[in-house]
């Protein structure tokens, strides 16, 4: 088995070889790309996070804590939040994963199990994409991407050590194939590792620019994306009655802007629940229109 010093130091060659090539070969800016490379430094030690043990854990953790923070700076700006409100929310979340994470892994994980796995990569590699969010989409993949080459880096380097020359010819040590796998002996880990991965890949196939992306390049795959959340808002009636509401909103708009009609005295025209209230004579409207919807008001 490589150990954490050969791990870290070819992840760190490999996440400077991967920065020059973007900024070289494909014109990404210096300062981005010498990102993505200590992105794929970075993430050679990610595997060995299920050690219990030492320097691997406690680094990698610590590593973390500092840097999710710094690269949320853009999602905190787009959601207007004041700078003292940006302080607080980083601090929240270095000591959350600098002691609560870390507890977590090191209670319910074992060494060798899914972290070390291909499906673990990619949801790493899912969770870089959606931290860059306020970055071009080109450069979200090429963040994630040196997640991928770092964390397979050490997967392969793992398999690597799994084979030795020993009596005259080569053979395979018990931990060969334990590294670079899509599953392993336990079930319940099977099963948790794969559910993380499909809410990963929901939340990035939510995001508007990634399916603005998506129907450019593939538009099939784009419909078929669009069938599958049809299919599930039949399951889901607030989307419809959320439609009603907002429908009942621009029937009444025009009364707002100096109109003969107003609405009755205490309901507000932006309030959904007081405009559907069994009171409101607006009401009735909202019911046609979740009939029409296939939502039966109670």
């Amino acid at each position: 088995m490589a150990g954490f010093r050969m791990h870290v130091s070819t992840s760190a060659v490999l996440g400077c070889g991967y920065a020059g090539v973007g900024h070289a070969l494909y014109g990404v800016p210096l300062d981005t790309a010498v990102v993505a490379g200590a992105m794929c430094g970075f993430s050679g030690m990610l595997p060995d996070l299920d050690s219990d043990y030492g320097v691997p854990l406690r680094e990698t953790m610590a590593f973390t804590a500092a840097i999710i923070p710094m690269m949320l700076v853009g999602r905190f700006q787009s959601l207007a939040l004041s700078h003292d409100a940006m302080a607080l929310a980083a601090v929240s979340l270095y000591l959350f994963v600098r002691f609560g994470v870390t507890n977590i892994v090191r209670k319910y994980t074992v060494h060798r199990g899914m972290f070390h796995s291909i499906p673990a990569c990619l949801i790493f590699a899912g969770l870089a994409f959606l931290v860059t969010g306020t970055a071009p989409f080109e450069i979200r993949c090429y963040k994630a991407g040196g997640v991928v080459a770092g964390f397979m880096s050490h997967l392969l380097l793992d398999e690597i050590y799994a084979i030795e020359w020993k009596g005259g010819r080569w053979r395979f040590k018990k931990s060969f194939g334990t590294a670079l796998k899509l599953w392993g002996d336990d079930g319940w880990s099977n099963f948790s590792t794969y559910a993380k991965l499909a809410i990963v890949v929901m939340f990035i196939l939510g995001e508007p620019t990634v399916m603005e992306h998506i129907e450019s390049r593939h538009p099939q795959f784009a419909n078929q994306i669009d069938d599958v959340r049809n299919r599930l808002n039949q399951f889901n009636p607030a989307p419809a009655t959320q439609n009603a509401l907002d429908a009942a909103r621009t029937a009444i708009a025009p009364f707002n802007k100096g109109g003969t009609r107003s609405p009755p005295t205490g309901v507000a025209p932006t309030d959904p629940f007081q405009l559907s209230s069994p009171g409101s004579p607006y009401r009735n409207e909202i019911d046609t229109a979740q009939r029409a919807q296939g939502v039966y008001p109670q």
